[in-house]
């Protein structure tokens, strides 16, 4: 049934584009398959170990005409529940951009707006994540406004979506956020109130922070988080950092370091939890094997965690190790420009 809605869907959407001067079409597909064997304090887990197929995602974005944009990726291989399609959707989501291309508009599945460089990281990218990365659920309906300033170089966000900690209720999530680009400095900051409970808000400030210079890129994210039951700095936070150099075209470093605690003793955190400590330190190689171009990659990367893990529901475990190999690639099935009529 869900090759079959694909194929529908696809198919749908080249006779639209065919039939309407206006339209864009771009349609991708890209994969992850990687061989994993993970150990926790020297004992091997089995099920955790072994090839896995990561990420298969089909991608379709395009544009409408008149200022309208949609985009849409769709995981094939991960598994919904209560026949909800819509689980597997990361996002799906129609944009309006005005002509002066200073305010958006989307609605939809959309990326909650919270702020950080490892949080932004697409998954099919990212080897390793924090304790708090690793639980959010960032994908949400709701609607965004975004504002950006006059040469582009700053963007303000202001979203309201579905909680991620929603059970079957009826609960938001309020995100303001700041992106910019200055040089050699980029920021994603951003304030948000999310309730966990009907009426009950976790507060962040997220403030993800990037150097670039020449072929090295530093990262620096810095998460504050707190109920109105607790003080609310230090408590419960997060940080992640990343160093990252490109030797050359073909092939990346990087290094990893994060680290989460939550020294509260009340349950309003449901990413990191109560009784949690842990820093994951982690390294990774890259190996882009087609000479100047990035849709084929290899990698091999490996990460160790240690410190305080009382929750039960952790992922990350005091004295997990894990090893890494993959091989990502990425293709254009299509693309489709009409000619404009003059």
């Amino acid at each position: 049934m869900k090759k079959l809605f694909t194929l529908l869907l696809i198919s749908l959407l080249v006779q639209t584009v065919s039939a309407q001067e206006e339209e864009l079409l771009k349609l991708g597909l890209e994969a992850r398959v990687d061989y994993t064997r993970q150990t926790i304090d020297g004992h091997h887990i089995n099920d955790e170990s072994g090839f896995k197929g990561k990420f298969i995602n089909l991608l379709i974005s395009g544009d409408l005409g008149h200022g309208l944009s949609y985009a849409y990726r769709q995981r094939l291989n991960k598994a919904h529940k209560d026949q909800s399609f819509f689980d597997a959707t990361d996002y799906l989501y129609l944009s309006y951009t005005t002509p002066n291309d200073r305010w958006t508009l989307s609605a939809g599945k959309q990326v909650l707006g919270i702020g950080g460089y490892e949080y932004d990281m697409a998954p099919i990218d990212a080897y390793f994540y924090s304790e708090y990365c690793s639980q959010i659920a960032c994908y949400q309906l709701g609607a965004s406004l975004t504002h950006t300033l006059k040469g582009g170089r700053d963007s303000f966000m202001a979203q309201v979506t579905e909680s991620p900690f929603r059970a079957e209720k009826e609960m938001y999530a309020y995100n303001l956020m700041w992106v910019g680009k200055h040089g050699s400095f980029s920021a994603l900051y951003s304030l948000n109130a999310i309730e966990y409970l009907p009426g009950e808000y976790i507060y962040y400030v997220a403030l993800g922070n990037r150097l670039e210079v020449g072929r090295v890129t530093l990262d620096l994210d810095i998460m504050n988080r707190a109920t109105d039951r607790q003080p609310f700095f230090f408590n419960d936070c997060s940080v992640m950092g990343q160093v990252k150099v490109t030797a050359c075209d073909y092939l990346h470093l990087s290094a990893r370091a994060t680290y989460d605690v939550n020294r509260t003793h009340h349950a309003g955190d449901f990413c990191v939890q109560p009784g949690t400590e842990l820093t994951r330190l982690s390294a990774a190689v890259e190996v882009y094997p087609i000479r100047g171009k990035r849709n084929v990659r290899l990698h091999a990367a490996y990460s160790y965690t240690y410190g305080s893990d009382d929750a039960e529901l952790n992922v990350l475990r005091n004295k997990q190790s894990i090893i890494d190999f993959g091989l990502t690639w990425r293709m254009n099935l299509l693309s489709f420009t009409p000619n404009r009529r003059k």
